[in-house]
This record gives structure tokens, sequence and C-alpha cells, in this order.
């Protein structure tokens, strides 16, 4: 088996790091027990975590995203509450990613995936519990709020940050087949949610399927947790699966020297406060905003939409289906281009594929062929874009402070989505439709197209083209080490 560093907590206060370090002796002895890296050897393991961090998201982001629209029909049916009440609820979550994300962020660079998949499914199986419980409109707030931040914790950001760190010319690759396995795993769900949860259907209703998905998460958390490995340094490799054997060889030494003096930003990376410095940075974290207000929006209202132009909730199920079906394939579209193209020209290229959809959908006729021909377009512009909004941060600043750096995106990225389902809710409970919200959503789905494309890759500054012994941040993986 590979060697394996054990983590220190130098900077922590000392009972706390000494009852942490009790118990990763105790992780670690399970670990050579179980003997995990060396059953998966002949493969680097880093695709075997790109399965695991698919599996996860799509037992913690499918129920609370996904199939969002879904709960809405069902709460809608059982308790009377309107689109703009219901829509609070996921704008209070957004609250609390925006509050939260730069912690969450923080505290994926310091504790590492791996502590933070079990805390976060922990605790949205706890949200889920809730949501069974729900008698009232305040608790199913509260409700939300806890799924929130169990997700936030424990999946998109932390596993992002763990493909991240495992690779760099395949990292855009790596996260499309990682959101592709989500996908494909919601190709289930989504619609076992909706017979499970029809209100107009004798079945298992919201409150039991609710508990059924809350118990599993909890049940998953430690098992899953432990696959986890935070960074390919841990056993001696280096992304992509290389060696440091490999890096070497007759000019070897003189070609390190060279890369000391020139090492590339994805090496190196940019300090948060670097970052924040930099254009493409806000045109990111904007045009990212931007384009997920229409695929927020979606996810809360799409059903409802549905159902009030005469569809069945199984009916929005099956469009909810051949979008995310689509979009499945197409991550992989848009890994394999965002690996050989600029990301900011894919990026440009799928959500404007998406804008188009909704245009569609919103000014089509409302017939069932335009809510199908929307999912096939919308599957297609979504997916693409999907793994190149994360992939083209790391190939922009790197792995250094690549967690904090997302979580502090996601301040500006969360006060846009807080706004496009509240927003939604509102002007259909005063027009009747959603005709103008959507049509809103489209522009400016358009307009984060737009600073895609403008989003030029930063330079390193000159200052911190090379690695010191005194940059905190590398002391601090040296620590950890």
């Amino acid at each position: 088996m590979l060697s394996r560093r054990r983590t220190s907590f130098q900077t922590l206060p000392t009972d706390f790091g000494r009852e942490i370090d009790k118990r990763i002796h105790v992780l670690n002895v399970i670990d050579q027990v179980t003997g995990l890296p060396n059953r998966a050897r002949g493969v680097f393991y880093g695709w075997w975590l790109v399965g695991v961090s698919g599996f996860v998201m799509v037992i913690s982001t499918t129920p609370m995203f996904h199939a969002m629209g879904l709960w809405f029909v069902a709460l809608e049916s059982a308790f009377g509450w309107n689109r703009t009440q219901l829509s609070v609820a996921f704008a209070l979550t957004r609250v609390e990613g925006g509050i939260l994300g730069p912690i969450e962020g923080y505290l994926v660079d310091r504790l590492g995936t791996r502590r933070l998949v079990f805390i976060g499914l922990t605790i949205m199986g706890i949200g889920m519990l809730m949501l069974g419980q729900t008698r009232a409109l305040w608790m199913f707030y509260i409700a939300y709020l806890v799924m929130a931040l169990g997700q936030g914790l424990g999946s998109w950001l932390p596993l992002m940050t763990l493909l991240n760190n495992w690779f760099d010319k395949n990292r855009a690759m790596a996260m499309g087949w990682s959101n592709s396995i989500s996908r494909a795993g919601s190709l289930l769900l989504i619609p076992a949610i909706a017979w499970s949860i029809d209100p107009e259907a004798d079945r298992l209703g919201f409150r039991l399927t609710a508990t059924i998905i809350g118990l599993t998460l909890i049940v998953l958390a430690f098992p899953l947790s432990r696959l986890i490995r935070n960074r390919p340094e841990e056993y001696g490799l280096l992304p992509d699966g290389a060696t440091p054997t490999q890096t070497q060889g007759a000019n070897g030494a003189k070609r390190d020297a060279e890369n000391s003096q020139t090492k590339d930003a994805s090496e190196i990376g940019f300090t948060v406060k670097q970052a924040l410095r930099t254009r493409a940075f806000w045109f990111i974290s904007i045009g990212h905003g931007f384009t997920s207000m229409v695929l927020i929006a979606m996810m809360a209202h799409l059903a409802p939409m549905l159902t009030d132009r005469g569809h069945s909730i199984q009916t929005a199920a099956f469009v909810v289906t051949v979008y995310t079906a689509t979009s499945m394939f197409f991550q992989l579209v848009g890994g394999y281009a965002g690996d050989r193209v600029p990301k900011r020209f894919a990026l440009f290229v799928f959500t404007s594929i998406q804008a188009i959809a909704v245009f569609i959908l919103t000014f089509g006729p409302e017939t069932l062929f335009i809510s199908y021909a929307f999912a096939v377009l919308f599957g297609i512009g979504f997916g693409g874009r999907n793994p190149l909004t994360v992939s083209i941060r790391g190939e922009y600043f790197g792995r250094r402070s690549f967690g904090k750096i997302m979580g502090v995106s996601q301040v500006p990225m969360n006060v846009l989505l807080f706004l496009a389902p509240t927003m939604a809710g509102i002007m259909r409970d005063v027009q009747g439709n959603y005709t103008m919200a959507f049509g809103i959503l489209a522009v400016l789905n358009v307009f984060g197209a737009i600073l895609f494309l403008l989003a030029l890759k930063p330079k390193l500054p000159a200052d911190d083209q090379r690695t010191s012994p005194s940059d905190p941040d590398q002391v601090k993986v040296s620590n950890r080490r």
C-alpha cells in the first residue's frame, strides 16, 4: 500500500488537535485493513474518485435541487402554499450559501474533502428527516436550510475541489465524467421520487419518501467518506497519475531549475487576494451566477409550470428526465471540449444554447413537443457548461487556494441565485404565468455567456512565480502532510 502521511493540526487548539489525531489514527487503521488503494492498483485512483464523487452528488444534489419542483407540487397540494412562499425556501438556502460559502471553502482547504463529505451528508440526512416531519411553513424553511448546509459542506464544492486536486491536464474531462455519473443516477431517482410523492396517487407520500432518503444519507455518509483521498501527493503521486520519477530524466535537474522560475499557475496558484484582483474572477463568478439563475428557477418552477399547462407531475418528471439524460452525455462533450479548446469559448457556446432553450419554452407554443424540445436543448447547454464553470477556475487560479477561491466566488453568485426563484414565484402569482420571469432570466443568461467569453486567463503576479518556504499557504500544506 502506498504510504499515507499523517495529518498534523499544529495550528489548532491543543486539546482539539489531540482528539482529532486520535480519531485519525483509528481511521488510518481502518484504511490499512481495507487496503482500497491496493485494490485500485493499475488504475489511477483519481478515476475511482470521479465515480465516488458522482455518486455522492446523486444522493445529495438530486433530492434537494433536481427534484425541488416535485417537492413544491406535493407541498402545494398538502398545505395550499403558493409559489412565492415555496420559492422563499430556496432563496433562504442561497442566503446561507452566500454567507457560509467562504467558510465552506476554507474548511475544504483546511480539513479536506474526506471529512466534509461525512459531515455534510450526515447533516443533509438530518434535514431530510426534518422535511418528512414538516407541519408548517417555518418548519419547511428550517428543513431546507439544514439540507442546504449539509449539501454545501459535503457535496459540490468539496467534490470539485477534490477533482481539481487530482487532475490537471484531464481536469475538465474528470469533472465532466463525475457530473455525468450524477446525471445518470438522477435519471432513476427523479422519476422514483415523482412516483413516490405524487399527491394524486396513494403511494408513499412526501413524508415517508423524505424520511427514507434522510436515513439513506446518514447510513452512507461514513463508508463513502472512507473511499475519498484528498490529494495524490499523500500517496506519492502527482495529478493525472504521474509519479515523481516520471518527471525526471537525464535533463531533469535542468528542467526543475527552469520550472522553479516559470511554474504554471496551475502548479503554484493564486491566493484569494490575488484572485479577487483579477477581472477574470469577477467575470466568471457573475457569469456563472447569471447562467445559473435560470437553471435554479427551472429546478424550482418547471414542474409547477408544466402542471399549470395541464400536464401531470409524472409528465413533468419525464421532461426533467429528458434534460437530465441529455446533460449526462453533454457533460462528457463539455469536458472533452474544455481540455482541447479555450474554456471561455466553449462556455459561451453552451450557455448560449441554454438561453435559446429557455426562449423556446417561454415564448413558443405551450405543447408537450415544445417542452421536450426545450429539455433537449437545455440539457445540451446546461450539460456542456457544467464541468467548464469549475474547471476554468482550476485552470485560471490553480490548486493552491482553490477551495477558498470557489467559496468566495459563491458570494456574488448566490446573491443572484437568491433573486431568481423568488422573482419567478412572485411574477407567477401576480401575472398568472411565468412568461415575463423566464424571459428576463433568458436575457440575463445571454449576458452571462458574454461575460464568460470576455474572461481572459490572468497572469500570476511576478512576485509569486516561484514558491517559497515563507509562503504561508505552502507552510500550511506542509503541516497537513
